[in-house]
């Protein structure tokens, strides 16, 4: 609540000039995000025809994913211990070009252990590009206009699917090659020449106090908070490393239906984006809890239950409505803890998310191999209700702890500088 002593916020001081330059590092941030997934995504539409090329099991090939997950998530939490020290515009041009070099060594690659060797720099620039991404969310605007540039940045992950998939789709049919050189490289350039122009100006450092990871693994619902997301991530991120092939397997679609059915996956996604951002600011972890319950039950039939094409696909398109919603929940109640701690919780969370995808890869590919999809969708179910289990233990606990804690010592969950003013 404003008082009469409070300073004029500097949308309202500055005016539309402060609005312009919130657009454009949205803008530019946006692209950056979408760079990102577009690495993460380039062989989701093709792992099929990887896999028959490199002679190797679509199983197998999906392991591609786990080698650039464990690579992102290193970098990750070395972000969190050095990234105080290194500009966040210097620390995107470095992601950008990561990616770039490893599209380039995977379009190159003459056998399966050089496309995985080639995995490594892509996971480490897409580790970079998200976390420095999300966090120049918060360092490169005004606190006020936080949440909305939030929500278009990660807009930009979903915006890869939508435009990615179908273009990935489409190169596949050709070759699985032309996949790393048509997105994953094209727009990490694109990213690359956006925040050398829009980075300039910024401030030197990501943040100028140290990252304190254990002062934030102890704030209040912090550390549950981060289980869940690993819980979370894992699961989602097995479900669009095999979502594409069960359409293939499942229904006889080509690699370009595949990708365009996965295109509404990353429409509803959005949507999910979009309609939960008025609510973000309402008890978090309780509409986390909610939204990973939902999504154990959608991804669960997802995989067990295959009668027709479109019920897959509504089915998928559910899970990502809910995840479209808890990716913006879950971002917001990061950059909205205390902000000495702010940075190390995010490099936390996004070290999680980067070892999601090597854990939720792994556990998927084996329960495919073991079981089927319907092995497949029990084991992503089981691990989006296991986040749901956290934060619902978390909720109570948390609630506890704030009400036993002086006010002064208390750690806001959300911030009014983050959904507050709007």
């Amino acid at each position: 609540m404003s008082t009469a002593k409070e300073p004029l916020p500097r949308s309202r001081r500055q005016g539309p000039g402060v609005r312009r330059d919130a657009a454009r590092v949205s803008a530019v941030l946006f692209v950056c995000l979408f760079a990102g997934q577009a690495g993460a995504i380039a062989l989701s539409p093709v792992l099929v025809e990887v896999a028959r090329d490199l002679d190797v099991s679509t199983a197998t090939a999906g392991q591609l994913r786990t080698v650039a997950g464990l690579a992102a998530g290193i970098t990750a939490l070395a972000l969190g211990r050095l990234g105080a020290r290194v500009p966040l515009g210097r620390q995107l041009l470095v992601g950008s070009s990561l990616l770039a070099l490893g599209s380039l060594a995977s379009a190159a690659a003459p056998s399966f252990g050089w496309l995985a060797a080639a995995q490594i720099p892509v996971g480490a620039g897409i580790a970079i590009l998200t976390t420095a991404g999300t966090l120049a969310a918060a360092e490169w605007v005004p606190a006020e206009r936080r949440a909305s540039t939030l929500s278009w940045v990660l807009i930009g992950q979903p915006a890869a699917w939508i435009v990615g998939m179908p273009l990935l789709g489409a190169a596949g049919e050709r070759s699985w090659r032309y996949t790393w050189l048509v997105l994953p490289l094209a727009t990490a350039l694109v990213a690359a020449v956006g925040v050398a122009v829009a980075g300039r100006g910024r401030g030197s450092k990501a943040s100028t106090a140290p990252p304190g990871m254990r002062a934030a693994f102890e704030a209040a619902g912090v550390r549950r908070w981060l289980w869940a997301e690993v819980l979370a991530n894992s699961a989602w991120a097995g479900t669009l490393v095999y979502a594409g092939v069960l359409f293939v397997e499942s229904y006889g679609a080509s690699s370009a239906a595949a990708g365009g059915l996965l295109a509404v996956g990353a429409g509803a996604y959005v949507s999910g984006n979009l309609a939960f951002r008025r609510r973000i600011g309402r008890e978090p972890m309780r509409l986390l809890v909610r939204l990973s319950a939902l999504l154990a039950v959608a991804t669960a039939l997802f995989g067990a239950f295959r009668p027709a094409l479109p019920v897959s696909v509504a089915l998928f398109s559910i899970a990502a409505f809910a995840a479209g919603g808890r990716t913006l929940t879950s971002s917001t109640f990061g950059l909205s803890v205390a902000p000495d701690v702010r940075q190390a919780a995010m490099a936390m969370r996004a070290a999680s998310m980067q070892f999601g995808y090597f854990t939720g890869s792994f556990a998927a590919g084996a329960a495919l191999g073991a079981g089927g999809y319907p092995a497949l969708g029990v084991t992503i179910g089981a691990l989006f209700a296991s986040s749901s289990i956290v934060l619902c233990r978390s909720t109570v606990r948390s609630d506890d702890a704030a009400a036993a804690l002086p006010l002064r010592r208390k750690v806001p969950l959300i911030s009014e500088s983050v959904v507050g003013r709007r």
